[in-house]
């Protein structure tokens, strides 16, 4: 079922890292924005985030409903080539705390695989939590029926959050889940009236690139913060419209279109290989 279902996806990338607030959910609203720029590309986020859904607030869908048809669940759509599902369309409040042991989170998460009526996709892109456990083992396990492109990581400069982005780094190896590349988000802040750049999170370790060179990982680009990126998201519109002469978002359109090559190499290699 699996199987039949994903069959009309073209690209699935994850979006992890073993912390939490580094910004993973941004980082996943802004590259599904990016992708769906070309009107030609379907794109589908889906949110595996079970206790802290932000997608629908960040995409402006919150509110929303799911409905059900004959084929399935369906997306709730931004636009007409960017369709959206997660659990938040699920809750009657986006205050409601969801209070789930493991198998009742990997159950909704194979739901959302076999159910929702995504239709033809060129890039499935998957929101995930911070960590290395239940929904991580279980998205990889469910995807494996299919295939995956591979994960972009997300961390910050300081080390604090490199000891975890490590670990899941580690992960991606053991569940031979190819690792795309590092996005190093919040990398410096330049003041947008005196333009000095101050280190926010110093990187006392040598930040991702450091650690992107210890691990033999391509680092994908950093991204500065900019104050606007959370308003856009609080407002549930995109940055990378709102703000297109942003330095963040010149880094961001840099990163998607890394992330692009890389999957359409992905494919031809596995076509070779059938």
């Amino acid at each position: 079922e699996l199987r039949a279902r994903l069959r009309a996806v073209r690209h699935t990338v994850l979006v992890l890292s073993g912390k939490g607030g580094v910004g993973k959910s941004t980082f996943s609203a802004l590259l599904a924005h990016g992708l769906a720029a070309d009107e030609t590309k379907q794109v589908a986020l889906l949110d595996i985030d079970i206790c802290g859904p932000s997608i629908p607030k960040m995409m402006g869908l919150e509110g929303e409903q799911v409905h059900q048809s004959g084929s399935g669940w369906s997306p709730v759509y931004v636009e007409e080539n960017l369709g959206v599902m997660s659990v938040g369309f699920l809750l009657s409040s986006p205050d409601d705390a969801v209070i789930w042991r493991g198998p009742k989170k990997n159950g909704l998460i194979k739901q959302f695989l076999r159910d929702v009526d995504w239709g033809e996709v060129d890039y499935l892109i998957v929101d995930t939590p911070p960590g290395t456990s239940d929904e991580h083992l279980s998205i990889v396990q469910y995807l494996s029926a299919t295939h995956i492109d591979g994960a972009v990581i997300v961390t910050t400069p300081q080390e604090v959050s490199l000891q975890d982005v490590r670990k899941e780094i580690n992960f991606c190896r053991k569940v031979k889940l190819p690792i795309i590349g590092v996005v190093e988000n919040m990398s410096g802040f330049v003041c947008p009236k005196c333009k000095n750049e101050s280190q926010i999170f110093p990187p006392t370790t040598g930040g991702a690139e450091k650690m992107c060179q210890n691990l033999s990982v391509s680092l994908l680009g950093k991204v500065p913060l900019d104050p606007q990126i959370g308003k856009s998201c609080d407002r549930g519109q995109s940055f990378l419209a709102e703000a297109p002469e942003s330095p963040a978002t010149l880094s961001y359109r840099n990163i998607i279109q890394r992330i692009q090559e890389y999957c359409e190499q992905h494919h031809l290699q596995e076509e070779k290989i059938m």
